[in-house]
């Protein structure tokens, strides 16, 4: 599926409900005598969302890559603090708010990644560049690969049915 805008992408959207639950963890949680815990773990949340959105709206692959990256490093860093908190006593009534919110930026992360890996593995440049020959010739690429597996996989069933006996070699008996 093809995203026009980076509001409908599901990562984006994970991350603008992780920053929620963030803040509403961070509101309730007594933050003194951690420095700037608080303040850190909150724009860390937002760098998530923020640099998905960014990095969509940038037209080029290349700077995709590159905020998703910022993006996937702001939600490792948003796990670091909460496993600092997790091992804090002072935060022990928290533990369930704080597990969540490691699934959730665990999730995001894997998001990320598998988006990461199909973007790194693109011959798109990004939109920016995709005019409309190269759109046609990214179809034909597209339309060739996929006869390339399909011929393929019809080659392998072939030789399987060979082997098996179900296919006779001499086509004049």
């Amino acid at each position: 599926m093809k995203y026009k805008v980076f509001e409908d992408l599901p990562v984006w959207q994970a991350a603008i409900e992780f920053s929620l639950k963030v803040f509403e963890f961070t509101d309730a949680a007594d933050f003194k005598g951690f420095g700037d815990t608080k303040n850190q773990l909150e724009r860390a949340a937002v760098s998530v969302s923020n640099n998905i959105a960014e990095g969509f709206e940038r037209g080029t692959s290349n700077e995709l890559i590159t905020f998703l990256f910022i993006a996937k490093g702001s939600a490792g860093e948003c796990r670091s603090m909460l496993r600092l908190c997790e091992r804090s006593p002072k935060f022990a009534k928290f533990k369930p708010e704080i597990s969540n919110l490691i699934v959730r930026a665990i999730g995001i992360s894997k998001q990320l990644k598998g988006w990461l890996d199909s973007a790194i593995n693109s011959e798109i440049k990004g939109v920016k560049y995709l005019t409309e020959k190269e759109r046609e010739r990214y179809q034909r690429k597209k339309e060739n690969d996929e006869f390339d597996r399909e011929m393929t996989e019809f080659r392998q069933e072939f030789q399987r049915k060979l082997k098996a006996g179900g296919i006779n070699k001499n086509r004049n008996e």
